[in-house]
C-alpha cells in the first residue's frame, strides 16, 4: 500500500508550486518566494506530497550555533508552509517528522526554528530554548554624546568585512548563530526602496565593532532600525551610543535586537529603554550524544551527570546516558544511574540554559535527585541564551 505522505528533496519542477504556497502562507508579494529560494538554495528545500499532490514544504538552513564557546552543527528550519486545503490532516507533523529523521540520518546534533504555532513543534520534540528581543529607546533619552573611537562608513553589501567581528562576539554569546551566507545576505534588502548603512567602529586595521542600520518613517515617528551590530570593547559601546544619539535631530526612536537582559542598556544614564517585542525560538536535540559532546562547558567544572531520556520519535535518544564534564568538554557514555529524568523536549531548555534545572523541575519538565539538580546547575550555568537573527 502506498503511504499517504511522500517526503522528498524539492526539484526545480516543485519550486513554482511551493513558492505559490509559501507566498500564500507568509503573505508575501508575488515573486518574493523566488528571491528567497535563490538565497537559501534549491538544494536546501524539502517538499511533502499528499496522495501524489504537493501539499507543502520547508527549508533546512545548514548553520552552526554557539554554545559554551563551541560552534555546534545545527539545522535551521524555515519557511514551513502547508497549502490551506491540506491543513488539519496531519501534513505539517508528517513533514516535520520526516525532516527530523533526515537530520538524524545526517548526524546533525541540533535543530532550531521560530514557531508560528508552538503546539505543532512540541509534538515534534522542540521546546523553548532562547529569545530574540527588539528593544526601543527615544533618541533624546540616550544622553551619551562623546564618541571614544572613529567611525568609518563601509559598503554593507560586502558582509565579509563584518564576518570576523561578528564571530568574535558570537563565540562568547550563548545561542548566537554561526551564520549561513543566506543570513548575511538577508541583512541587506533586495529592493532599492530601503537604504542600509554600515559603519566600522574603531581603527580600520583593528576595528572594535560595527553597526548596520536603516531608517524609516512609521506613522508619525522616524525610526533608526539597527539590523546588526557587534561591539567588542567598552570604548566601542561608548561610541555606539554616542553615534546613535547624534541622530536625534532627525530620528525619534531607535530599535535594536538583543537579549532579555541587554548589557548595552547598562551604559545609559536612565532606564529609558524598553522591550518592544520578544520572540522565543525553539530547539530540538536530534542526537543526544553528539549534542552534549559538541558544546562547551564552564572550564572550572568537573562533574558527572546521569540522565535518563525519552524520545518517542528518534528512538536512538531513548535510555540512560552519563555526561562527564572536565576542562570545558563533555564526554557521553550510554548507561548510568538515570538520576535526572526528562523527555527530549525538556532537554532543550536545559541544554541552552534558558531555564535552570530547578525551574524546569517546578514546571514538571524533569525529575531529579537533589544531587543531580545541583550538578546540572553547575554544568549548564550560562547567561540567558539569545540570537540576533530571525529566520
Amino acid at each position: 500500500m502506498t503511504p499517504r505522505f511522500q517526503y522528498t528533496k524539492a526539484t526545480q519542477e516543485d519550486i513554482q508550486q511551493l513558492g505559490y504556497i509559501l507566498e500564500q502562507c507568509f503573505i508575501m508579494s508575488s515573486g518574493d518566494s523566488e528571491t528567497y529560494v535563490k538565497r537559501i538554495g534549491l538544494e536546501n528545500f524539502r517538499v511533502i506530497y499528499s496522495e501524489q499532490k504537493l501539499a507543502g514544504g520547508l527549508a533546512i538552513i545548514p548553520m552552526g550555533q554557539w554554545w559554551g564557546g563551541q560552534s555546534v552543527t545545527m539545522a535551521g528550519i524555515a519557511a514551513v508552509g502547508i497549502a490551506p486545503e491540506y491543513r488539519g490532516e496531519g501534513t505539517a507533523i508528517a513533514l516535520m517528522e520526516n525532516t527530523l529523521h533526515e537530520l538524524s540520518d545526517r548526524e546533525i546534533p541540533i535543530s532550531v526554528l521560530y514557531p508560528a504555532t508552538q503546539r505543532l513543534y512540541r509534538k515534534a520534540g522542540y521546546e523553548q530554548a532562547g529569545s530574540c528581543c527588539v528593544w526601543e529607546i527615544e533618541s533624546e533619552s540616550i544622553l551619551i554624546r562623546q564618541p571614544s573611537l572613529a567611525l568609518t562608513p563601509v559598503i554593507s553589501e560586502n558582509y565579509a568585512i563584518f564576518h570576523e567581528l561578528y564571530q568574535q562576539q558570537a563565540k562568547f554569546t550563548h545561542g548566537y548563530l554561526d551564520r549561513h551566507p543566506a543570513i548575511w545576505e538577508g541583512l541587506i534588502p533586495a529592493s532599492n526602496s530601503e537604504i542600509v548603512y554600515g559603519y566600522l567602529i574603531g581603527d580600520q586595521d583593528q576595528p572594535q565593532g560595527y553597526i548596520i542600520f536603516s531608517q524609516e518613517r512609521i506613522k508619525d515617528d522616524s525610526v533608526l532600525r539597527i539590523r546588526d551590530w557587534s561591539i567588542l570593547s567598552n570604548a566601542a559601546v561608548q561610541t555606539f551610543w554616542s553615534f546613535i544619539a547624534n541622530h536625534r535631530s532627525q530620528i525619534d526612536k531607535v530599535r535594536w535586537k538583543s537579549s532579555v537582559t541587554d548589557a548595552l542598556t547598562l551604559m545609559l544614564p536612565e532606564q529609558a529603554a524598553t522591550i518592544r517585542n520578544q520572540d522565543r525560538w525553539m530547539l530540538r536535540i536530534v542526537d543526544v550524544c553528539k549534542a552534549l559532546e559538541a558544546r562547551g562547558y564552564p572550564p572550572g567544572v568537573e562533574a558527572e551527570l546521569h540522565l535518563e531520556i525519552q524520545d518517542e520519535l528518534l528512538t536512538a535518544n531513548n535510555g540512560k546516558f552519563t555526561l562527564s564534564v572536565t576542562n570545558g568538554k563533555g564526554k557521553v557514555t550510554k548507561g548510568g544511574k538515570g538520576e535526572l529524568q526528562l523527555d527530549i523536549k525538556g532537554l532543550a531548555p536545559l541544554y541552552t540554559g534558558l531555564f535552570t534545572p530547578r525551574q524546569l523541575q517546578l514546571m514538571g519538565k524533569l525529575q531529579a535527585t537533589e544531587t543531580a539538580l545541583l550538578t546540572a546547575t553547575q554544568i549548564f550555568a550560562s547567561e540567558s541564551p539569545w540570537m540576533m537573527d530571525f529566520f
